[in-house]
């Protein structure tokens, strides 16, 4: 059932975008020599990756419906029913490629399956709206009327987004916990604390918030570039740059992403959340008698196994429960 009607978006002025491309080069500059200055080249490099990535989905999704419903010549009932119906793919697959990543994968190669997915089903769109065997042909109704696309080309269609939707459950659940695993606490902690004579974890945690501060202002301004750049090529230009730009937008992220390889924090796959899940309910209930004691440093603990999955090497015990 259509949840809400999706209109056509209008043209984009010609006046905001010649403002965006005037200023563009200043501010990615002045956002270069910030983050060289401040952040290691790993997470460098992950934040260019990230506003490529940004660009290219954006880019990618933003006016999808005015294609589907202009060259296509889907019925708008219809076309809003199929992206809501991918959308909601979309946003189902993230919990595949979250399990996947932690059972066996690891966050870089679920973010690069994820990526080359997505490349695939821009790369389906790219053809579809280049070739003209591909969509139906042009029409001025009355006169001529409009033809519906056919089974073949809304199979392209169709499979072209479902490999969006596989990518985005590979990049959706790893990339802003892969940000998070380049701040090796740890080390990070001791240099600060040897430079500064202490205050390391301040400083670390300073650090994290200045990187997703600018993580998400880059992501914003990503998007800002698509809606405007992106959206006034397709209604303007044609609809084969149109969808070709953000392709290579995401070609350029996948390539940044692989090439910073060495320079990434990557950390082993901790098994199935399941497993552990089970593990913890089964030794709850077998030491269900057993005395708490009052020295918490009599408790169990594992250095080796919390250090995946907690942020100073192990676990902190809470007596909420108590």
């Amino acid at each position: 059932m259509l949840a809400c009607q999706i209109l056509p978006m209008p043209i984009v002025g010609i006046k905001p975008i010649m403002l965006v491309l005037q200023y563009m080069p200043s501010l990615l500059k002045q956002l270069f020599n910030y983050l060289l200055i401040t952040f290691a080249t790993s997470k460098i490099v992950l934040a260019v990756n990230e506003v490529c990535d940004r660009f290219a989905t954006a880019g990618f999704g933003a006016n999808l419906i005015t294609y589907l419903t202009q060259q296509l010549h889907l019925p708008l009932v219809e076309a809003s029913n199929t992206l809501t119906n991918f959308g909601g793919t979309s946003s189902l697959t993230p919990i595949l490629g979250a399990l996947a990543a932690d059972s066996f994968a690891g966050r870089f190669w679920t973010i690069v399956a994820g990526s080359v997915f997505y490349q695939l089903g821009m790369l389906g769109l790219v053809v579809s709206a280049l070739l003209p065997s591909l969509r139906p042909g042009p029409c001025s109704p009355p006169a001529a009327p409009c033809r519906r696309a056919n089974g073949l080309q809304l199979a392209v269609l169709y499979v072209s987004l479902l490999f969006t939707s596989l990518g985005s459950g590979g990049i959706r659940p790893c990339v802003v916990a892969f940000g998070a695993d380049q701040f090796d606490q740890q080390e990070e902690q001791e240099e600060e604390e040897h430079r500064g004579g202490g205050g390391g974890t301040e400083a670390v945690a300073g650090k994290k918030r200045q990187y997703f501060n600018l993580y998400f202002f880059t992501m914003g301004f990503a998007v800002l570039l698509a809606l405007t750049v992106v959206v006034y090529i397709q209604e303007n230009v044609g609809w084969g740059w149109g969808f070709g730009i953000p392709a290579i937008g995401m070609l350029v992220s996948i390539v940044v992403f692989v090439v910073g390889y060495p320079l990434y924090v990557r950390l082993k796959p901790g098994g199935s959340p399941f497993t552990r899940l089970a593990q913890v309910v089964a030794a709850a209930y077998k030491k269900r008698r057993a005395p708490l004691p009052e020295d918490p440093r009599m408790l169990y603990q594992d250095k080796e196994l919390d250090a995946l999955i907690s942020t100073n090497g192990r676990l902190l015990h809470t007596n909420q429960l108590t």
